[in-house]
């Protein structure tokens, strides 16, 4: 039987990060529900706990280096040990290139960007400093590879995750962990709400594999696969998590 593991997530209060709790949870594992929705957050444990699985919830700016050092902290005084560190935090983007709204520009550079980065070092230096062989996974994008109109902003920091995801597998292989990324394509969770809004969900739907839009479980179920042991030889790469989205444009 697999030894129970710690496991924080980020963004872990709706979408991906939510379904990606109660996956690691509902498999026997301890998990951290890291978001800035405090009520949405106790949520996610509220139903974790009630399935009988063990979650607690700490309220993180993930744009905060402080704050995510200091969830990392709080989540070795609980349970001892971080294992899998999974960088989900994410927001849409800010427009096109002409019209950016700067504020969001920024806003969406630093949890899309640099959370992931913060999440990475605070992360690894503990996993170092206990001598944890743990991973490191980030979530990515198929659209870290693909440009589409009107998302300039969340383009560049998806790239970003692909690159700073290969840049510190590299670097930390040596300590014995392995650092991730899964690439979604479309998936039906609150972030493509705008999408929706513009009747923009027929068409999108029709460029996956299957005519559909991929659900959050799918991708928990992806996110929980490569953080399996069985999955060492799986460091430094970008796994396609995306139904095919990317493949037939």
């Amino acid at each position: 039987m697999t030894a129970k593991r710690t496991v924080v997530v980020t963004g872990g209060a709706s979408g991906i990060g939510k379904q990606t709790c109660l996956k690691f949870a509902r498999k026997g594992d301890n998990v951290v529900v890291a978001d800035f929705n405090e009520e949405l957050g106790n949520e996610t444990v509220d139903l974790i706990k009630s399935e009988g699985g063990n979650a607690i919830f700490i309220q993180t700016d993930v744009t905060s280096m402080e704050n995510v050092e200091a969830l990392v902290e709080k989540t070795v005084e609980e349970f001892g040990s971080v294992d899998v560190m999974i960088n989900n935090a994410g927001i849409g983007g800010a427009g096109p290139v002409l019209t950016q709204n700067m504020d969001l520009y920024h806003k969406t550079i630093a949890v899309n960007q640099h959370g992931v980065a913060y999440g990475i070092m605070a992360a690894a230096r503990k996993m170092k400093e206990l001598g944890t062989k743990g991973v490191i996974i980030n979530i990515a994008s198929v659209f870290g590879y693909l440009a589409s109109p009107g998302t300039f902003a969340y383009h560049a920091t998806k790239g970003a995750v692909i690159m700073m995801t290969k840049s510190a597998a590299l670097e930390l292989a040596e300590d014995g962990i392995r650092v991730i990324a899964v690439a979604p394509g479309v998936v039906d969770t609150p972030i493509i709400q705008g999408y929706k809004d513009k009747g923009l969900i027929e068409g999108m739907a029709k460029k996956v594999m299957g005519n559909r839009l991929t659900q959050p479980e799918q991708l928990a179920d992806a996110i929980y696969l490569v953080s399996l042991e069985e999955a060492s030889a799986i460091n430094g790469s970008v796994v396609m998590a995306d139904e095919g989205y990317a493949s037939f444009k």
